[in-house]
């Protein structure tokens, strides 16, 4: 998907050289997240704009975690591979506002340098847990936000 090697791009000029790098996501993560029903492409007139990976709990790389999440025991959703053009705006917000529509406890992480993915994240009021690891063994920045009843 060409919308993928875009978010690359934009991870580059941003000085994350770490994150994406080599084959990922590859086109099997994709038609995985696909084939769990949570696979989403985002469109404007037709034309793909942007993706992202929802997908249901649990997640078996945050069974560890160095820090403590917001609520251990609730079922939750997390968010993974958020991809878009870089003249395009608000892809974030949009997916913020259709995830937290299917469920009020989410979770999403990201690398240490992907400024733009943080900044986006503390904007949308998540809170930051701790330290995730990869089954790789990379480490991620990890946070949730649940929404209460009220504030749906």
């Amino acid at each position: 998907m060409p919308v993928l090697d875009a978010a690359k791009g934009i991870m580059r000029s941003d000085g994350n050289l770490n994150q994406w790098s080599d084959n990922y996501p590859s086109r099997e993560a994709i038609l995985f997240d696909i084939q769990r029903g949570g696979g989403f492409v985002i469109e404007d007139d037709g034309r793909i704009i942007g993706y992202f990976a929802f997908l249901p709990s649990p997640e078996p790389t945050y069974d560890y975690i160095e820090g403590k999440w917001l609520d251990d025991e609730l079922p939750y959703h997390v968010i993974h591979r958020i991809a878009s053009y870089p003249e395009v705006h608000g892809v974030f917000s949009d997916i913020m506002e259709f995830c937290f529509s299917k469920d009020p406890n989410i979770r999403i992480d990201t690398h240490r340098d992907n400024s733009i993915m943080r900044h986006n994240i503390a904007k949308h009021g998540f809170t930051y847990c701790g330290i995730i690891y990869l089954a790789s063994g990379d480490e991620r920045l990890a946070f949730q936000k649940i929404l209460n009843s009220r504030s749906r």
